[in-house]
């Protein structure tokens, strides 16, 4: 190797049980050269110094290029890369690539509020049986779909676990495991909520004592609440432990990837004051403090609730 190593060039010999591609490469002090190698048969990243003498003993090979190549593999690449950006030229991508048929007020939650924040926190109210699992499931997809979303944590009652597992498997084809008490009891010594990124869990598990300490050293993408009126306090010197766990997930997403705390609930059409179902009073409010950071309420004209 007569000359100084070049990124893009591809070295081999006896130092090297394959052909490397060089990466990087910058001189040391001592007139050695640290360089990056990349294996061009098992694609593996590695940083060696070598010295002037080890240099000598490397050859360069030259690359020929030719028009010889497997056309249906460019092909392949050239669909790949405009999947990955299909979202720029279809605004409803996601409906595309997804097994449901939503409707109209579902679309304009999505794609005319929700998706145009750059921050999104939102508490989502509509009737019982209007889709807001559609509606969730939408926007992980949209968000997937261009990159910002990787791990997500759904919190909903037990009784309705499997559910969601069961409508975003069938209806996006996203695969989620359903976490619960006995799993984290037999897999002890190991943080299953770092070691999965797409789970589902209940309220009740997540909000134990002995839960939120290892609950509090994963990071999320993007948090899902359903039936979030159980997470209300009756008064800031009242929190409940429910009340508590969505102050903890609303701290776990605040990264800068991306912000996403999702509330599901039904609304109430008789007072604008509060929220109530099964029975259940909550106070607005107090839930939109959960989802804001700073304990302080949106003005008006943010949106943090869409009602239909």
């Amino acid at each position: 190797m007569p000359s100084a190593p070049q990124p893009g060039q591809i070295i081999t010999g006896t130092l090297f049980s394959e052909p490397m591609r060089i990466e990087t490469a910058s001189r040391i002090a001592d007139g050695s050269w640290r360089l990056g190698l990349v294996g061009t048969q098992t694609e593996r990243f590695r940083v060696v110094s070598l010295s002037e003498q080890d240099l000598q003993s490397l050859r360069v090979l030259q690359i020929t290029r030719s028009f010889r190549g497997d056309a249906s593999l460019l092909r392949l690449g050239i669909q790949a890369y405009s999947l990955g950006i299909a979202y720029e030229f279809d605004p409803y991508f996601g409906l595309s690539v997804s097994r449901v048929d939503p409707l109209p007020h579902q679309i304009e939650a999505i794609y005319e509020y929700i998706l145009k924040l750059a921050r999104v926190r939102f508490l989502l109210a509509d009737d019982a049986g209007a889709g807001k699992t559609i509606m969730a499931g939408l926007l992980l997809r949209e968000l997937k779909l261009r990159g910002l979303v990787e791990r997500t944590l759904i919190v909903c009652p037990a009784n309705l676990a499997f559910q969601w597992q069961r409508e975003l498997k069938e209806k996006f084809d996203e695969k989620f495991m359903v976490l619960r008490g006995f799993e984290l009891r037999v897999q002890y010594g190991v943080n299953q909520w770092l070691e999965h990124p797409q789970i589902v869990t209940s309220l009740d598990l997540a909000k134990r004592n002995d839960i939120l300490p290892s609950l509090r050293q994963a990071n999320w993408d993007m948090v899902i609440v359903d039936e979030a009126h159980r997470m209300s306090a009756a008064a800031e010197d009242r929190k409940s432990q429910r009340y508590r766990l969505g102050e903890l997930l609303r701290d776990a997403t605040d990264h800068y990837r991306l912000r996403a705390f999702i509330f599901v609930e039904w609304p109430n059409k008789r007072s604008t004051s509060s929220i109530i179902s099964d029975g259940l009073t909550c106070n607005v409010v107090a839930m939109l403090k959960v989802v804001r950071r700073d304990g302080l309420l949106w003005p008006c004209s943010s949106r943090p609730i869409y009602v239909r």
